[in-house]
């Protein structure tokens, strides 16, 4: 029943980034699958539950895709540009499945997704590493939610124009700007943040690396810390 499970999705995923949504019906992944239609139904309940699993399938491979750029990234690349790479993977993914990036963004769907939430812890060490380095001028979590929004946002709005009249141009406008929000002066941004909050943003960060302190005396520092900076 496994393999009749991952199949199915297989065979989905194929059609939906082939034809569009309007392709995956239950008869026409059957029939691709070599299954019966009360097999899918059994497995997934209805399209909608398919196109769920769809989704988490390959959000799941996309994050384990970022999870090896995050890892390779570690110690060695500026933050800054290893968050544009982030950026453009999220872009050019969302370009080249159009219809899946849709579903994958769907507020219910993404909301009981574990995949989109491996996603953003991806995203947060990325944040993290740019706080690490001194140059993140907003809380992290602010700025983890910043980056989301406007990466996603700016996909879909840029699918939501007729295919000839797609410009790309606007995510790096995006991304510039969410640069501008997050980011210190010098690091690659006119921000000038409040100094003090900045710090407290940076020192933040190293928190879990404060052995001179006990783990109580981190979590008062932490929530003292989190409070300057907001």
């Amino acid at each position: 029943m496994t393999d009749h499970r991952t199949r199915i999705v297989e065979v989905a995923a194929e059609m939906l980034r082939e034809h569009g949504t309007a392709a995956v019906t239950t008869r026409s992944v059957a029939e691709g699958a070599g299954v019966q239609a009360p097999t899918i139904y059994r497995l997934f309940g209805d399209k909608d539950g398919l196109l769920d699993a769809v989704a988490e399938h390959a959000m799941s491979e996309f994050a384990a895709t970022k999870a090896d750029a995050v890892r390779a990234a570690d110690g060695t690349a500026d933050p800054i540009a290893d968050l544009r790479a982030g950026w453009d993977m999220t872009i050019d993914f969302g370009f080249a499945n159009p219809d899946l990036f849709v579903i994958m963004n769907e507020p219910s769907r993404a909301r009981r997704s574990e995949a989109t939430r491996n996603g953003i812890e991806l995203l947060a060490r990325r944040i993290r590493r740019i706080a690490a380095a001194g140059l993140l001028a907003v809380p992290e979590q602010r700025a983890v939610d910043l980056v989301h929004a406007a990466g996603t946002g700016a996909v879909l709005a840029v699918l939501s124009a007729p295919e000839d009249q797609r410009d790309r141009s606007l995510t790096d406008a995006a991304f510039a700007a969410v640069l501008h929000q997050i980011t210190v002066h010098g690091a690659g941004s006119a921000a000038d943040p409040d100094p003090v909050r900045a710090a407290a943003v940076t020192l933040r960060a190293a928190t879990d690396r404060l052995e001179a302190l006990t783990a109580a005396e981190r979590s008062l520092f932490t929530e003292w810390l989190d409070r300057i900076a907001r």
